[in-house]
């Protein structure tokens, strides 16, 4: 019949009224034969054809299986392994892929799945989403910035949660709650061999016994499209607390001086304090050692060329770089120091948790040194 319609030149019609076949079979069976015979547009056999639908189901399925193997291996990572948290994950993707596939791969039964979702989820399930709660909340609070160490003291200090802080973190990566961690390496200060620096008298034992024994301070920049602003700060090594700072579009030696006189103002430090800084050309200004010296502030300097000489204030520096710089993009320089003053004096000081005041901020921190003194003085009067 083929052969009757492509090399004789009869109609399908023709040939239906004179042999059995119907018109529409007969030309079925020329497409067929035209596809067979590599005529088609893309050049492919029936065989071939259903070769390739078949590769393509398989390729499908395996693409499945892969996204699944993927999302399991954080979801599972965050948790045990357990029976439970492959149901867990089968619940939560069971909209995007089929259940006995999700089974399959995560190698437990459907009938399982079914049964553990009619029964609900456990009293742990129920116990980790209440404190999943907790934990958004709190990462929100910090702008998002706190990681679970801090997490985990805001739900024992605020929440009064008696939890570990190995669940703290589990429960943190289950729900994709990331914390600001990164941290800069150091810098180096290019000093003015022609000043003459003062001694170190810290020698890196960055620890003080009570509040204004020890300043620490350095400056950085903040890029802004206007182009820089710079920041001096001064630090008390007691609380890690900036107990004075300074921002301008210049690096002169007002830039310390203003941060130093501000410091000075709000803590009345007694004489004796001693500041301790790298050997940049402002620190070493005559300028800046007549401040100090009118203030009766020892100045004291690192050695050039090793930022460990500074690290404490570099540490700071780094927290303020990753926890708001790097995140955000600052048009003026006016916008750039509202959005320091917000970090130092609304969050870093008052609140922000730090691990060398075991977990408690640096004015918390020094809140309770105040009545812990007290106290103390108390008992010895008595």
């Amino acid at each position: 019949m083929v052969e009757l319609v492509v090399r004789a030149g009869r109609s399908p019609e023709e040939l239906a009224k004179e042999f059995e076949p119907s018109a529409q079979s007969i030309r079925t069976w020329v497409r067929q034969a035209d596809l067979d015979d590599g005529r088609r547009q893309d050049g492919l056999t029936s065989a071939e054809k259903d070769e390739l639908a078949r590769l393509r189901r398989e390729n499908k399925i395996l693409r499945e299986e892969k996204e699944i193997l993927r999302k399991a291996g954080g979801f599972l990572r965050a948790g045990d392994g357990s029976a439970e948290m492959k149901y867990r994950l089968i619940d939560a993707e069971k909209d995007h892929h089929a259940v006995s596939l999700l089974a399959r791969v995560l190698g437990v039964s459907r009938q399982g799945y079914y049964a553990w979702a009619k029964r609900g989820p456990s009293a742990r399930a129920r116990r980790d989403a209440e404190l999943t709660e907790k934990i958004r909340r709190h990462h929100t609070a910090s702008d998002e910035i706190y990681g679970a160490p801090r997490i985990h003291a805001d739900l024992r200090e605020i929440d009064g949660e008696k939890v570990g802080r190995k669940r703290v973190a589990r429960l943190m990566r289950t729900a994709g709650l990331i914390g600001v961690s990164r941290r800069r390496g150091c810098r180096t200060t290019i000093a003015d061999r022609r000043a003459a620096a003062a001694s170190d008298l810290v020698k890196r034992k960055f620890e003080a016994d009570e509040p204004n024994r020890i300043w620490t301070a350095d400056i950085t920049y903040v890029p802004t499209w206007q182009g820089f602003v710079y920041l001096a700060v001064v630090l008390d090594v007691f609380s890690r607390r900036i107990v004075g700072w300074a921002m301008a579009d210049h690096m002169r030696t007002e830039l310390v001086t203003d941060a130093l006189a501000m410091a000075i103002h709000q803590r009345r430090p007694s004489v004796g304090v001693i500041h301790h800084s790298d050997k940049g050309s402002q620190y070493t200004s005559i300028a800046f050692g007549q401040r100090c010296e009118q203030a009766g502030v020892r100045p004291s300097t690192g050695r050039t060329g090793t930022c460990f000489d500074n690290a404490i204030t570099e540490s700071f520096f780094a927290s303020l770089e990753c926890e708001l710089i790097d995140r955000r993009v600052f048009r003026t320089r006016s916008e750039a120091e509202r959005a320091v003053f917000s970090y130092i004096e609304g969050f870093y000081n008052p609140r922000r948790r730090h691990s060398a005041n075991g977990q408690l901020s640096p004015a918390e921190y020094e809140r309770r040194h105040v009545i812990k003194s007290i106290q103390e003085d108390g008992y010895a009067a008595a």
